[in-house]
């Protein structure tokens, strides 16, 4: 167990927690962020050569500039900005070390933590601020095969699939770009969604393109379409009442992702059981739960399209404005 009482631990190490320890370290905090993976571990496990749909100035943290090639920046820079602004700002934090439990203490809050080499660790804390994001929980079809190795949650690149079958579930920007990458690496790009088009969330930019590789052939779309099973070699799908099997070595299955609330539930927060968001406050975001306070993602369930980088930073500036002014009415532990 740590023998020290921070002012606030901050669960996750993504550009939310990042600004938030910034924020806590220059209001003279004592702080810690807590992070299960490396620095910004979900931009880690976007697709290779992904480029952001957003502009570089607004992923920018702690007023450090984001100096990209062109406008928009590559995944590769943007690991590189945040890694840099990590050691810059010498932010007290502990990667690979994921929080198990929160828990409500007379003092403030317990947390439970184990790394990756097995070892447990307790940590006191008078405030919690959980900046986890969602992109570690797919959206799991539930069907059978959907646990076969050549089935993934998360597209990476599209290199290795040259002249090979790959179907892609989903229909929304990420399903897009990875069918659009793998028709341009050569692969044979066959496309499922449940709905009768392609979502209203779909990039204007990245439409276009994407419909007229449709119409001439190039990408098969299959809509109105439920996938009944995935094997090693294909897809099977039910269409209108009639089962089509489409020959597959890979399926990405990109239906999207939900911020999970094990933690938040653990530690007494309300959750609505319609989109699984957190209960706070808008002006604060403050839980339910006094010292608990949900930034970016981490409140929102199943709403991943309502918080993004950008308003999750203001987020971050409205609970650290509370968690500073609070702060300092307390006393200090120890």
């Amino acid at each position: 167990m740590s023998h020290i009482h921070y002012d606030l631990i901050i669960v996750g190490a993504g550009p939310i927690g990042i600004e938030a320890g910034i924020r806590a370290k220059r209001a003279g905090l004592s702080y810690l962020i807590l992070e299960k993976g490396c620095i910004v571990n979900a931009i880690a496990q976007y697709p290779t050569y992904m480029t952001f749909f957003t502009t570089s100035e607004r992923l920018e943290v702690g007023g450090h500039p984001l100096i990209t090639a062109i406008d928009k920046p590559t995944r590769k820079e943007a690991l590189d900005y945040y890694r840099k602004v990590v050691h810059n700002e010498r932010l007290e934090l502990k990667a690979y070390t994921e929080v198990t439990d929160i828990r409500k203490t007379a003092q403030g809050f317990e947390l439970t933590s184990v790394n990756d080499r097995g070892q447990k660790e307790s940590w006191q804390t008078s405030k919690v601020a959980v900046a986890t994001g969602y992109f570690d929980n797919p959206k799991f079809l539930k069907v059978p095969g959907e646990d076969l190795p050549n089935v993934s949650h998360y597209f990476t690149e599209a290199h290795p699939y040259y002249n090979r079958p790959v179907t892609i579930i989903g229909a929304g920007s990420s399903a897009a770009d990875a069918a659009l990458d793998l028709f341009k690496a050569g692969a044979k790009v066959t496309m499922v969604h449940r709905g009768e088009d392609f979502r209203h969330s779909l990039k204007y930019w990245i439409r276009p393109n994407l419909e007229n590789r449709v119409k001439e052939g190039s990408i098969v779309a299959h809509f109105n379409s439920v996938v009944k099973e995935i094997s090693s070699d294909e897809v099977v799908i039910e269409k209108q009442g009639e089962i089509i099997r489409i020959p597959s070595v890979q399926t990405f299955a990109l239906t999207g992702y939900f911020a999970s609330t094990r933690l938040l539930e653990a530690a007494g927060v309300s959750i609505n059981a319609e989109d699984f968001s957190a209960q706070h406050s808008t002006d604060t975001f403050e839980t339910n739960v006094p010292g608990l306070y949900v930034l970016g993602s981490a409140g929102y369930g199943t709403r991943t399209s309502d918080v993004f980088i950008e308003n999750g930073l203001v987020h971050v500036e409205k609970a650290m404005k509370d968690i500073v002014a609070k702060s300092r009415l307390e006393p200090q532990k120890v």
